[in-house]
């Protein structure tokens, strides 16, 4: 692995870009419920939030084109409908969570200001870092990811290596599943394909080439998910350790209570800074990346870019007025539906091409669209309706019956178009 100082910045810059609003308070939360088994709720969940992510970072390293091309050998109408779903998304649900976790945590309870001022004033950062795209990855990189690292180190560091209780049994009936399950609410797949192209589209107005993009991208990517990792597993044992200690039923006042518990009154004062931090580098990433996507659709247009990326700060301030938990319970049936597509579209995009043609895309993107519907029927209020069918197939009481089956077309699709010829 040849490690560059721009492998470090993109890095660095790759993490915070992940590490944002939802995926600070979610760990700790998952980690609360997990209890005892939080080993097993962070195998789960590195699956999803960590691994799979990567695993489209590496599959934007070997692309080096558009979100388009992930899923263009369904069909180009595939991919634009799929892409537009996507970015649609990501600017009226993630993005617009980042102002509602920063003003929840870190402005509501220390001042006395609309949230429509914060949310304003937040977006018009965004908008000024995004209209400036070429210093992106060097500001995140070099100047915000060094401070979220050091606060929330210092908050886990300190918070596990105090006098705790025993740790409370876990409340999921399958703690694996669980944790992927909440790896969901991170984005993390998603910004994956999303992240992955403004990586790409940065590095290239720096000047790069194909193979040199390639080794930095795939590298940091590694580097990120190591970095990702480490401060995911901090986050669950810390919300284990402190599961008998501590009854609270929210995420946000839980995470509060974590950071006063390790630092004292001066760790909400470091916690407030993590959050503007954390979330700010994601929803910057989301615009950019959504800005971007519409760009490259209207010929390269400036314009358009320019266009796209107002209108996607104008949409998170209206959806940041909602709080957190109205934002999560939203995203549920999306996810549900959404999340499972992107996830094999990554792993096609990741595997050599001798397993991924344009058959085995469509036969398997078709199959998981058919086997995720019954758990995003169940999530939009009627699990009476598809009950029988979840219980039918295998994993699909655990809300992951399109696993499965996808796995089996897959492989029978490719021993199918592998077998020779009768003469």
């Amino acid at each position: 692995m040849k490690l560059t100082k721009q492998t470090f910045v993109t890095a660095f810059a790759l993490f915070s870009l992940f590490f944002g609003a939802g995926n600070l308070i979610i760990p700790p939360f998952l980690g609360y419920n997990g209890g005892s088994s939080w080993i097993w709720v962070l195998a789960g969940f590195t699956i999803s939030a960590v691994f799979i992510p990567i695993l489209a970072i590496y599959g934007h390293a070997r692309l080096q084109g558009t979100m388009l091309d992930f899923a263009k050998k369904v069909s180009p109408v595939f991919a634009l409908v799929y892409c537009i779903i996507v970015y649609v998304i990501s600017v009226a649900l993630p993005a617009p969570r980042t102002a509602a976790v920063t003003y929840e945590m870190a402005i509501e309870p220390y001042f006395n200001v609309s949230s429509w001022v914060i949310t304003s004033v937040y977006f018009v950062l965004v908008l000024i870092f995004v209209l400036n795209r070429s210093k992106i990855l060097d500001a995140i990189g070099k100047f915000l990811t060094p401070g979220i690292i050091i606060i929330l180190s210092s908050i886990i560091v300190i918070g596990l290596f105090g006098d705790l209780e025993p740790v409370k049994a876990s409340i999921f009936d399958n703690s694996f599943t669980g944790g992927i399950l909440e790896g969901y609410q991170t984005f993390d797949a998603i910004g994956g394909i999303l992240v992955g192209g403004v990586l790409v589209i940065s590095l290239g107005l720096k000047g790069g080439n194909f193979k040199d993009i390639k080794n930095t991208i795939t590298n940091a990517g590694i580097l990120a998910g190591l970095g990702l990792f480490l401060m995911y597993g901090g986050l669950i044992a810390l919300g284990a350790a402190h599961s008998s200690t501590l009854d609270i039923d929210d995420r946000v006042i839980f995470l509060n209570r974590l950071s006063l518990d390790a630092l004292g009154n001066v760790g909400t004062i470091f916690l407030a800074v993590l959050v503007g931090l954390a979330c700010f580098t994601t929803a910057v990433g989301i615009v950019t990346g959504t800005a971007d996507f519409v760009k490259g659709l209207l010929g390269n247009s400036q314009k358009a870019y320019v266009i796209t990326a107002v209108i996607a700060c104008i949409l998170g301030v209206f959806m940041g007025q909602l709080d957190v938990h109205s934002i999560i319970v939203v995203a549920i049936p999306v996810l549900k539906f959404i999340y499972p597509i992107t996830i094999i579209l990554i792993f096609l995009n990741a595997l050599p091409q001798q397993w991924t043609s344009v058959t085995v895309f469509r036969a398997t993107v078709t199959a998981t669209i058919l086997f995720s519907l019954p758990d995003f029927i169940a999530s939009i209020g009627f699990e009476n309706s598809v009950k029988a069918i979840q219980k039918a197939i295998p994993f699909g009481a655990m809300g992951m019956g399109w696993l499965l089956p996808t796995l089996l077309v897959w492989i029978g699709v490719n021993l199918l178009s592998k077998k020779p010829k009768a003469a």
